[in-house]
Order: structure tokens, then sequence, then C-alpha cells
């Protein structure tokens, strides 16, 4: 998954002067209304699977959103930091109070052991290499890059616009990008999944309101240690699907929320053709490929997620459509306004 890496360096040797990005000028290549609400399309995208994981057993499903709900809303002090820890637990023990959990595997898990398994390793591939599916699978799988990068940026101004900081200005997204791209690179290496910003985050931000740097660290301590437990790893393994997708419900409605917001605080002007045609067909593109197709969109051995195909979108309208696009905006009266960019 070192992919993510290199085309961020590409992209920013190349592509996009490293003086816009380091001053948050990202409208130069991105459309503002595309990479501004990419975790409002991208969750939007997912929420087919978290649906899919509710109808295994909804009343689980039902009961994790029903215990995040009410924590949040009337707990006090540390009930309600904690929503998603409270209806995960919750939810997980109804389950296996129900019988609905088979915890057989879990006592033949070890207590204390490496999480790596060296034949899923970039390590093991050195072994007996074959370079031609090493360069056909870096094709394959660059041009996910978009999607992530744009994910990325997406989910830096939806938790921006949470925290109240201006996080592309400061430490700046050629800081956020680099080390998005870093630690994939490391990942992968020890067979890890690739590294995002997960925006789910954000909707764990906004139940809390916790937005000390600190809890993430602490956070990071404690999945690191974790991780050599694989009886730990076993338990969270053993975690019913309609759990995670009572979660998931609320994270992604909650995301998709925030990607709304933020259009709003940042004025992206709908008035204006030019933004509604950009952001019109980047959602269409993003969703439609996503349910419509079988895989992305394949052009040769290549396959285009939806979300990769709506970053290159609206990537190249943005750069050839003109600020004005000739038409005249209307008010609700009927009088013609100025033209609008």
């Amino acid at each position: 998954m070192h992919w993510r890496c290199c085309c961020v360096v590409a992209l920013f040797r190349d592509g996009v002067p490293a003086e816009d990005v380091r001053h948050g000028e990202g409208d130069a290549l991105f459309p503002a209304g595309s990479y501004r609400s990419d975790g409002h399309r991208y969750r939007l995208t997912l929420s087919g699977s978290a649906i899919g994981n509710c109808q295994q057993n909804w009343l689980l499903a039902v009961t994790a959103i029903a215990i995040v709900i009410g924590t949040s809303i009337w707990g006090k002090g540390i009930i309600k930091i904690v929503p998603i820890l409270l209806g995960v637990v919750g939810s997980y023990a109804l389950a296996a109070a129900l019988g609905e959990v088979d915890f057989s595997k879990l006592d033949e898990a070890a207590w204390i052991g490496l999480p790596i398994d060296m034949d899923r390793t970039a390590i093991s591939v050195m072994k007996d290499p074959n370079f031609d599916l090493v360069v056909t699978s870096i094709i394959a799988i660059f041009p996910i890059a978009f999607a992530t990068i744009m994910e990325h940026i997406g989910d830096m101004c939806a938790i921006q616009s949470t925290v109240g900081k201006n996080f592309i200005k400061e430490p700046g997204l050629h800081r956020t990008l680099c080390g998005d791209g870093l630690a994939t690179f490391l990942a992968s290496v020890f067979g890890a999944p690739a590294n995002t910003t997960y925006g789910e985050n954000t909707g764990v931000l906004n139940l809390t309101k916790v937005f000390d740097p600190a809890v993430i660290r602490l956070a990071a301590c404690f999945a690191i240690v974790l991780s050599f437990c694989p009886k730990f790893a076993c338990l969270i393994g053993l975690m019913p699907a309609a759990t995670i997708g009572g979660v998931s419900l609320i994270l992604y409605g909650m995301i998709s929320a925030v990607g709304v917001r933020n259009l709003v605080e940042t004025s992206v002007d709908f008035s204006s053709s030019r933004n509604v045609f950009v952001a019109a067909l980047i959602m269409v593109v993003s969703i439609g490929v996503q349910y419509g197709t079988d895989g992305g969109v394949k052009i040769g051995s290549v396959a285009f997620s939806g979300l990769a195909l709506a970053a290159i979108v609206g990537i190249f309208l943005n750069a050839i459509l003109p600020d004005q696009l000739g038409m005249k905006v209307k008010s609700f009266n009927g009088k013609e306004k100025k033209y609008r960019k």
C-alpha cells in the first residue's frame, strides 16, 4: 500500500505548487465543493454496508444505536464522553446473553503473541518476486490514490470545522498528507491495512467534544500494547456484525451531516451553475458507480472505484470549466442577479 505515499509525493512535486498546499489553497486543483464534502460522499457510499450489517440482527443494531444516542444526550461525566464504547459494549453483552456469540475460539487464542504474519507482509514478496504481478498491482491500485487524497482533505476540512481550528494551514496539508502516506507505507511493510484519516473520528469528536490530541496519542499507545494480545484481538473479531452496523449507521450519518455543514460554513456558492455542475457530477458518479457497477468502471485492466472516478471528474471539471458559464441566476421573485462565479 505504499502507492499512496508515492502518489502524494508525485502530486506535490509535479501537480500542485508546494506553496499552495502549505497555505491551504487546495482549490487551485481540487474543487471546493468536492473535497470539502468528500467525507459526506464517502460515507454515503458506505451506508449500504452498514445497513447490510444491521440486517443480520436488527435487535443488536438498534440496541447499539439507542445506547449511543441515550448516553450522548442524557449521560453525565465520563458516561457522556464514551457513548460509542458503551454502545458497542452494551450491544455485544446483549449478543452474548442471547447466545449469538461463539466464544470457543477465544479459549484457543494465546494471551501474548506477535501481531505480524510474515506471509502477509511486503517482505514476503521478495522471497519469490513476480515483478509482472507487482507492476500490474501498482497500475490497478494507483487510481484509488485520488479517492484517498480527496478523502484525507475532506476529513481535514470536517475535523477543522468540528474543532474550530484551521488544520489546512496549520500544520498544513503538505504535512498531514505526507504523514498519511508515510504511515501507510510503514504499515504495508508489516502487512497492516492502509492508514487513513478515518472520518468516523469526526463523528466521535462531535459526540464526545473531546478535542485534545493527547487522548488520541494515549489511545494509540493502548492499541499498540493490546495488539500483542491475540486473545483481545480474537474478542474484537467475535463482535457481531450487527453491533458494528448499528454504530456505523450513526457515525456515517454524522459524518455526512458534518460534510453538509462544512459546505455551508465555507460559503460554497451553489447559486453558481459551475459549482452545481461540478458537485452534481461528483455526487452522481461516486454513488452511481458504487451501486450501479460491479466493482467499479474498468478501463483495460484498471478498475476505477466510484470515489476515484468522481475525484478525477471533479478535478477535470474544476480545471476546464470557466469561472462564469454565461448563465444568469434568477432570484425567487424572478429578478435577474449578477453573474456568479
